[in-house]
């Protein structure tokens, strides 16, 4: 069968320009995942869970590729088969691949082909689960984790983004969410929450000491993320539009506002600027504009961003410390404060400050928010964050029995993995410093290898993972001050001590 080229190669529905800004969004977007929330993740825990956590973000990245292209993509913009979600089926062939993209439901087409569309909409798929992961680190089982990532995306990511970008239900409603504010981050922050709920908190060890082993490498994450929302926010028009540029410019306007407003509020309440309070206030204002980006005007944005880094402020250091609620989830790196109420924030002010030509530029025929005498939007973004936080809740926790009750498959580590940690679930070290090596003996394939019949002996005796029951280490996060050795029966650790 032969084909014409020229339609193949410069087919008319085809716009260069889109095409080329779509796949530099959509890369963009990728790198928030790898390597921006991996490093993120790394440097926000103890060393100890430095690979572990990275390695979470990573497997769910390549993981959520494979589903999208098998069955998640049309589950989420294809052919409808409920009101709230489409059709699953495979994106794989090259036909369909170099065919223009097309929303069947939503009755849209785009300037550029169906395989644009398919990455771009993966890498947003993406890094809602690793956004999910953020809750559950330092404890959660990695195989339940390398399932709960295929089920949770196609139980409940596909759900929520067919509901209000593929032509859903809400779509049709009117409520506005312009680059994922409900899809992602208040799925996110819902999961999140309940999946910590039924994990359980870490272990006492580690909630007592969780310092981040290098905050210098959050810096360069959470860098890496700022600068990727431009492409986050700036590609949902599916153009290289007027309205993408306003929706980059509001995206770092609102999170500046943010994040100094939630430094403001550390120098108030604490008597010290904190450089993590500075992440936090990033992400909340990067999470609040992303439901409002090209919708709002500029100083609807600054007022996003002082609702961002105040809002979640509060939230995390007040009522997390004085409602029971808080006290009884482990949430480790407080993805509910900063995404669930981050969106919340962002979802219900789009609905307060969407302007008319914001709409417009979009390509929506909402008459705008409240204060364009819209005030039935803030009604409808309420019913929209009610959907997928209750769709959420209960799937996540369906989700989360089925692993554990018919798979068998337990949702946390051994007690000995978690006083361990990176060494004891995957076999590595994140650093190769002898300080970081002082709880278990030098690896196996490290150690010297002896055909003594004495030497393998007393090799029985020692502890190849966990603590050694003859030394004692007093903890020391980030010195490495002491250890106590019982002399007589002390193991080989990699660490020199005197």
């Amino acid at each position: 069968m032969s084909y014409n080229s020229t339609l193949l190669i410069a087919p008319d529905w085809l716009n260069s320009g889109d095409n080329a800004w779509q796949l530099t969004a959509g890369s963009f977007v990728a790198l928030q995942s790898v390597p921006g929330l991996v490093v993120l993740y790394s440097g926000w825990v103890k060393h100890k869970w430095a690979i572990n956590s990275a390695f979470m973000a990573f497997y769910a990245f390549s993981m959520v590729l494979l589903c999208w292209m098998l069955w998640g993509y049309k589950a989420a913009f294809g052919e409808q088969m409920l009101p709230f979600v489409g059709r699953p089926g495979p994106s794989v062939r090259m036909d369909y691949m170099l065919s223009q993209s097309t929303l069947p439901t939503a009755a849209l087409s785009q300037s550029f082909p169906q395989s644009t569309m398919i990455y771009f909409q993966f890498v947003f798929a993406a890094i809602t689960l690793v956004l999910i992961a953020g809750s559950f680190l330092c404890r959660m089982n990695f195989f339940a984790w390398m399932l709960f990532v295929p089920l949770w995306l196609t139980f409940s990511y596909t759900v929520g983004a067919f509901s209000l970008w593929g032509g859903g239900f809400l779509f049709k409603y009117g409520v506005l969410d312009y680059s994922g504010g409900y899809v992602i981050h208040l799925s996110a922050g819902t999961a999140g929450f309940v999946g910590a709920w039924w994990i359980g908190p870490r272990i006492d060890e580690d909630l007592e000491d969780n310092q981040p082993n290098n905050i210098l490498m959050m810096l360069v994450g959470a860098g890496i993320l700022w600068i990727g929302w431009n492409g986050f926010n700036g590609g949902d028009p599916y153009a290289a539009s007027p309205d993408a540029g306003v929706a980059v410019l509001n995206t770092n306007l609102c999170t500046a506002v943010s994040s100094l407003s939630w430094v403001a509020m550390d120098l108030i309440y604490f008597r010290k600027p904190s450089v993590i309070g500075a992440i936090q206030g990033m992400i909340t204002g990067l999470v609040a504009i992303t439901p409002a980006a090209g919708f709002v005007a500029g100083w609807g944005a600054i007022c996003l961003g002082f609702g961002s880094g105040i809002i979640p402020w509060a939230s995390m250091n007040i009522a997390g410390r004085r409602m029971s609620l808080f006290a009884h989830v482990d949430d480790t790196l407080e993805v509910f404060h900063t995404h669930f109420v981050g969106a919340l924030v962002g979802g219900i002010g789009t609905g307060i400050f969407a302007t008319v030509e914001g709409c417009a530029a979009f390509g929506v025929t909402n008459p705008g928010g409240a204060i364009a005498g819209n005030g039935r939007q803030i009604g409808l973004q309420i019913v929209g964050a009610l959907f997928i936080i209750g769709w959420n809740i209960v799937w996540t926790s369906l989700i989360m029995c089925f692993i554990k009750y018919v798979c068998r498959v337990p949702l946390r580590m051994t007690q000995e993995q978690m006083e361990i940690g990176d060494y004891a679930v995957h076999g590595e070290e994140p650093y190769t410093f002898a300080h970081y090596n002082i709880k278990h003996p030098t690896p196996p394939l490290m150690r010297r290898r002896t055909t003594k019949k004495n030497d393998e002996e007393g090799q029985k005796g020692g502890v190849l993972m966990g603590k050694d029951p003859a030394v004692t280490v007093e903890k020391a996060p980030s010195s490495g001050d002491s250890i106590k050795e019982m002399p007589e029966k002390g193991v080989s650790t990699g660490a020199h001590t005197q």
